[in-house]
């Protein structure tokens, strides 16, 4: 099979592979189960893209519930060695607003019962996540929103809760407390796989509402009506991306496992 160098994991919104041409399916085999859905393989403006919607086609899955390592590990047999992940976020910033996007730099893990590592043991991997993100990517990333007039703000720390639920004022407040600017359900696990299958990993937030610190309650309607709105951009976005990604990768990336097995 030829190798698929590129992944898309599409978060909540983003479940059709609709701005793909050429489109057709494989389903992957994992030692951790079935993934999301099988995975959809396309091409942007003639660059192949394996693209996968993280809580499945209809939206079956629940944060808590997605099986992320078998998504990763899907990924990873195809050959993709550049992710790029889609998120709804909420922001816990006045200037984040619903309808930006976050090119996100850090994140905070408040997750509680996830499968965080495929090195569950004999081998044991410690892998560093100073920088979980992908520095080729991001710029890139931003580079391209800048030219397509998207408001995308160049950093932000991206804190993970279990959900699905969304957060109490209490923990809203917490949240800006420890220095974040956005909060979701999905980065983490995700992000710490991506790294120990040496994949290069940029998250793309899109904001759809301000939490509750700022005292109006999120609704799931609220956040749909928003998300609608910024599926849109972000295929512009990836259409634009996408073929800018070079194939030799002068990151770090896929040498950080080298420094943590045991």
């Amino acid at each position: 099979m030829k190798k698929i160098r590129i992944g898309i994991i599409g978060g909540s919104g983003l479940y059709s592979p609709d701005f793909l041409k050429n489109t057709r399916e494989e389903k992957i085999y994992t030692p951790f189960g079935a993934p999301s859905s099988n995975i959809i393989i396309g091409e942007i403006a003639g660059v192949e893209v394996a693209f996968l919607p993280r809580h499945g086609k209809k939206h079956e899955y629940p944060p808590h519930k997605v099986n992320y390592r078998a998504n990763i590990w899907a990924l990873k047999e195809l050959g993709v060695e550049r992710l790029i992940s889609v998120s709804a976020v909420g922001s816990l910033r006045e200037d984040y607003k619903p309808g930006d996007f976050v090119c996100t730099n850090q994140f905070i893990d408040m997750t509680k019962k996830r499968e965080y590592t495929f090195y569950d043991g004999p081998v044991v991997a410690h892998v560093s996540m100073a920088d979980p993100f992908c520095p080729e990517l991001r710029e890139i990333c931003l580079n391209t929103a800048k030219e397509l007039g998207i408001t995308t703000h160049e950093k932000g720390t991206y804190v993970c809760i279990e959900g699905p639920r969304f957060s109490t004022r209490a923990e809203s407040k917490l949240w800006r407390q420890f220095g974040a600017d956005i909060v979701g359900m999905t980065l983490v696990p995700e992000v710490n796989l991506a790294r120990e299958a040496r994949m290069c990993f940029l998250n793309i937030a899109m904001v759809t509402d301000y939490d509750v610190w700022a005292e109006k309650p999120v609704t799931a309607h609220e956040v749909a009506r928003v998300m609608a709105e910024n599926t849109e951009k972000v295929k512009k976005l990836l259409t634009s991306l996408i073929p800018r990604i070079p194939v030799e990768r002068k990151c770090q990336c896929a040498r950080y496992l080298d420094e943590a097995l045991i």
